[in-house]
């Protein structure tokens, strides 16, 4: 049996007639730029996520960039991200010309709200909580700090879209959250893509400017902007896709819980995503990440077995880059740990029961 960690051509033919009919229904239109399937696309994932307003964006990156600009965030500000995620969070940071401040990650392998407050200096202006793998940070310590300390709050939910903390959705708990459309993402298109979720009125306003050159309904130039518009036909497969997102949610679900039941017992695993521990998550389980002993030999006996599995970023958190402005000298104990004991394993909604327990007999046999 052979797992792939996941199947982009598959994905696409698995559905291909729909897509194909999409694809041609927009191409055929010439509707290439903000036309209604955007609009569309807007609209629903607006209702979906209970927020006041949703905007597309070219990438998740880009919607972190506008996000801080949005919020005034810029030259001489600090915000603090954790070290846990990837370079695209510290990168937004960065092309706004604010410091970058690393924080290391508690039990749930998220930022720790613990450490926040050591790092906040008087020119912090931001925490950008960053929602790993489909899970939502506790966001209410992290909004105490906020209030106590009047910065703001960015969320990176690139990975967390549909993903919920006690009943509210992923990007709505601070000024606005980033998501990510790439094609490995759980709701994922054909190329690059993002989006921008807030219940900020003047943020949205702000947005919808930047994203087009600054440009307003009109056409007039109103501010300084970006190119960063989703393209239609990328907006329109995904308005496609998000008609079974639920469906799906439900499915990374199920092989969640197989894992984490399969799995609970083996003393090589020493943590797994957690799963049904309390009502408050709702995780969407963009990746099944575990850290366990010996990863790199089990890594290699499950290729050697045909299961395919990622050491998530190269195996880097952000303060080991090397890059002009990461502190590489953070100290960092449990990011450390996480990164020499993480792996992520095959998880995506055609992957069959059948498949899934082969990948647990097979990490079972390996710790044997």
């Amino acid at each position: 049996m052979e797992v792939n960690f996941f199947p982009y051509r598959e994905l696409y033919l698995n559905d291909k007639l729909n897509l194909t009919n999409v694809i041609d229904e927009v191409l055929s239109r010439g509707a290439f730029i903000l036309q209604k399937d955007c609009d569309e696309f807007e609209e629903n994932s607006k209702n979906f996520l209970n927020c006041s307003d949703f905007i597309t964006v070219a990438n998740g990156t880009d919607a972190l960039i506008l996000l801080l600009r949005a919020a005034g965030i810029g030259n001489g500000d600090e915000v603090i991200i954790p070290s846990h995620t990837y370079i695209a969070t510290a990168a937004a940071i960065h092309y706004v010309g604010a410091k970058i401040v690393l924080a290391d990650i508690g039990i749930d392998k998220l930022i720790n709200p613990n450490v926040i407050e050591d790092l906040i200096t008087d020119k912090t202006k931001c925490i950008m909580p960053v929602h790993v793998n489909g899970r939502i940070c506790n966001m209410d310590e992290i909004l105490k700090i906020g209030e106590k300390y009047n910065l703001s709050i960015i969320e990176d939910a690139a990975q967390a879209f549909g993903a919920k903390y006690k009943g509210k959705s992923a990007g709505t708990f601070g000024i606005g959250g980033g998501i990510s459309f790439y094609p490995a993402k759980v709701l994922g298109c054909f190329g690059d893509g993002g989006g921008i979720v807030t219940n900020d009125t003047t943020i949205s306003k702000q947005i919808r400017l930047l994203r087009d050159h600054g440009r307003d309904e009109k056409g007039e130039v109103k501010s300084w902007g970006l190119n960063s518009r989703l393209d239609n036909l990328q907006a329109a497969i995904l308005n496609h896709k998000l008609k079974n997102f639920p469906q799906e949610i439900l499915r990374r679900r199920r092989i969640a819980e197989i894992y984490y039941e399969g799995l609970k017992d083996c003393e090589g695993v020493i943590y797994m995503p957690f799963f049904k521990d309390n009502e408050q998550n709702f995780d969407i389980f963009q990746n099944f990440e575990i850290c366990c002993k010996k990863r790199d030999v089990l890594k290699d006996f499950l290729h050697q077995n045909n299961i395919k599995t990622i050491i998530q970023w190269a195996g880097m958190p952000v303060h080991e880059s090397n890059l002009d402005g990461i502190d590489s000298q953070s100290i960092l104990p449990e990011t450390d740990i996480f990164f020499k004991e993480c792996l992520m394993l095959p998880i995506h909604p055609l992957l069959s029961d059948q498949e899934v327990h082969f990948v647990i007999k097979k990490i079972l046999e390996f710790y044997a």
